[in-house]
């Protein structure tokens, strides 16, 4: 799911065009493999650490500073943020299209995933001090024919007037789904037959950056223990 609004305050992988505003794309809930490695170790632990930070701040009613720290990270992406609590999705929102800068989008999916994912309450401080972070950076989304979709490599988007679903890469992987069932899964997310893409549905794939810290001792609680040490 996309962040509902700028001020980041929450949900995987469907699109709810009616809760956009005009000339807004609003995130929608997430779904996703790694289209490569963009993004060097320094700044992917910085965009990890921004995610915490975004929802730790938000528990604090404290402002945090959302400039791009760099050229490469004040580019306009779309970026999705998976939440993680004791190996089950806590929360999952992200924006397709590229409304921000990278470091904008995943400070702000980041807080929509915690507390706006209407899959899930608000995560609470205690549940906060043990989240884990998987963040999506995707590429531009761009049509594609049906039989060009290579699973683990493509998400989809798939669209008919103001309806669309979108699955990130990773999904189709985790399901064991081929390619036939990759594209109807994704109509179904638009509220779609699942024959749509046979039926004059547009097909658009893209490529994400996937990386996270589920398995690199990085949470919350680690984040702020370390600045309560410096307090």
């Amino acid at each position: 799911m996309l962040p509902p609004r700028r001020n980041p305050s929450s949900a995987p992988d469907s699109f709810n065009p009616t809760t956009a505003g005009a000339g807004f794309t609003p995130p929608e809930p997430c779904g996703g493999q790694s289209a490569g490695n963009e993004f060097s170790a320094e700044e992917r632990a910085r965009l990890l650490r921004l995610a915490h930070e975004s929802i730790l701040s938000a528990l604090d009613h404290r402002k945090i500073s959302l400039d791009p720290p760099t050229p490469h990270l004040a580019e306009p992406r779309g970026a999705f943020t998976s939440l993680y609590r004791n190996a089950a999705l806590r929360g999952c929102v992200g924006y397709v299209l590229a409304t921000s800068s990278i470091y904008r989008a995943v400070a702000e999916t980041a807080r929509a995933a915690a507390f706006d994912d209407n899959r899930f309450p608000p995560v609470t401080r205690e549940e906060a001090q043990e989240l884990q972070v998987e963040l999506s950076i995707l590429s531009s989304p761009r049509p594609i024919l049906a039989d060009a979709v290579e699973i683990g490599h493509h998400g989809l988007l798939i669209s008919i007037g103001g309806s669309r679903g979108l699955l990130l890469p990773q999904v189709p992987v985790e399901h064991g789904w081929d390619r036939t069932t990759f594209l109807e899964q994704a109509c179904r997310k638009a509220g779609l037959a699942l024959d749509a893409w046979q039926k004059g549905a547009v097909i658009e794939a893209f490529t994400a950056e996937v990386f996270g810290d589920r398995f690199s001792g990085i949470t919350t609680r680690s984040l702020e223990s370390r600045s309560n040490s410096t307090q």
